[in-house]
């Protein structure tokens, strides 16, 4: 039996793992400090076989060389254009990745940084298709661009949109109300959001996580997954205007939706 788990590490940070209770194994994806790992996998049973590396900052891959520490042997999987040089197996796009009774795809998601890359499968693990996105994608947000350009951050973000509806991401920050108070300030009248806004509020409430999101959920959500909805080109035209900003095509609305974020 399949399970993911969120170990909550740092301020905000998820470090998900995905574990098989008839085999005792356990993966974990992007974990940056190790001692909550090691905790969750003492107290449920597990034994740590796989890493999974979706980039390089040191909130997703520092906790990985005390784990290997504990774990002989452990596989660690990440991006082969990575500057973090930890990994025993290194993928690129279209690369998958084996790991019990499922297969990732490896999809190259460059935008917060070169290196970034995802992994999809469309096994259903709590009835649903699973993406590991890393810092790409955030309910009713995305990434910081700390290396990549707007264009390749769109681009990375249009090729997740393509992803089956039902499909469950699980990125690696509780940012949702954060991101939600600048959606709505983008798009004040947006009902969807507005009701979105006050079931993720009732959810920290009671200190539950609001990820992982739904992507067919996110699409009519998320102002940066929107660069072709009319509210949203409205929106993003009036504020590149007012700022000097290109305002034709869809990396001209993603870019003036992002510039909007980094300085909200």
């Amino acid at each position: 039996m399949l399970r993911i788990h969120p170990i909550p590490a740092f301020n905000d940070n998820y470090i998900w793992c995905l574990s098989d209770r008839d085999s005792g194994k356990a993966l974990v994806v992007d974990p940056g400090h190790a001692k909550p790992v090691l905790d969750h996998l003492e107290q449920q049973g597990l034994r740590l076989d796989t890493v999974l590396v979706t980039h390089h900052h040191p909130d997703h891959v520092g906790g990985i060389a005390e784990l290997a520490r504990h774990a002989p042997g452990v596989r660690i999987v990440g991006p082969r254009t990575s500057p973090y040089r930890g990994c025993t197996e290194s993928v690129v796009a279209g690369d998958r990745v084996m790991w019990e009774t499922l297969a990732f795809t490896v999809l190259e998601v460059p935008g917060h940084t070169l290196d970034h890359i995802a992994y999809f499968t469309d096994t259903e693990i709590h009835g649903r298709p699973v993406l590991f996105c890393g810092d790409t994608l955030f309910v009713c947000g995305c990434g910081r661009l700390f290396e990549g350009t707007p264009s390749q951050m769109r681009s990375s973000l249009e090729h997740l949109r393509s992803l089956p509806d039902e499909t469950a991401f699980y990125c690696a920050h509780e940012y949702t109300l954060a991101n939600l108070k600048y959606a709505r300030h983008l798009l004040p009248q947006d009902t969807g959001l507005a009701q979105f806004e006050a079931e993720c509020q009732r959810r920290r409430d009671r200190n539950e996580p609001t990820v992982p999101g739904i992507l067919g959920q996110e699409r009519s959500l998320n102002p940066f997954l929107r660069w072709d909805d009319p509210d949203v080109v409205a929106a993003a035209s009036d504020y590149a205007r007012c700022h000097g900003l290109a305002e034709e095509g869809a990396d001209a609305v993603f870019a003036a939706v992002r510039h909007g974020k980094d300085h909200f």
